[in-house]
């Protein structure tokens, strides 16, 4: 098993001791959704996610031996892009108290798309604009009107 395998697998290891640690939490009789619902949501996802990484390496294992150099070049692009990526995600936590959830997450989202996939022409720019818009419209709907969560309006925008 390689590092995405191994990787996998520990991440599974942590979503299982998060779980356990959420069976813990007291249920409020006044509110319907408790205190354990968004965590084990999130550590579900992840799980899954981490189980697809277990597999995905077990698949990709069985078929192939990779060539001796190609692995170092991919290490040090891959390490770029996971800083990169850091480094959008803690500007969007600096910027969701000044310029709001729904602006920063949009602001996010295209960043990381772009990041991940990088745009060659304006279709692709299109494309990645509208699912910036899409995913901060959907989410903010979702916890705003049918969760009830209210999330962060920006100081400089109000928005």
């Amino acid at each position: 098993m390689g590092r995405d395998g191994w990787a996998g697998l520990v991440i599974l290891g942590a979503c299982a001791v998060l779980w356990w640690m959420t069976l813990g939490l007291k249920q409020n009789p006044l509110v319907p959704v408790g205190p354990a619902f968004y965590p084990r949501i999130v550590i579900g996802v992840t799980a899954f996610f981490a189980t697809l990484m277990v597999i995905g390496d077990l698949l990709a294992r069985r078929g192939r031996s990779p060539e001796p150099g190609a692995r170092v070049v991919a290490d040090k692009a891959n390490y770029r892009l996971v800083l990169a990526s850091f480094a959008a995600f803690g500007a969007y936590a600096m910027l969701l108290p000044w310029v709001g959830f729904r602006v920063a997450t949009f602001l996010y989202v295209a960043v990381a798309a772009a990041l991940l996939a990088r745009p060659r022409d304006a279709k692709r720019w299109v494309q990645v604009l509208v699912l910036a818009f899409l995913t901060a419209a959907i989410v903010f709907y979702v916890f705003e009107h049918y969760l009830l969560v209210l999330l962060p309006r920006g100081r400089w925008t109000g928005f």
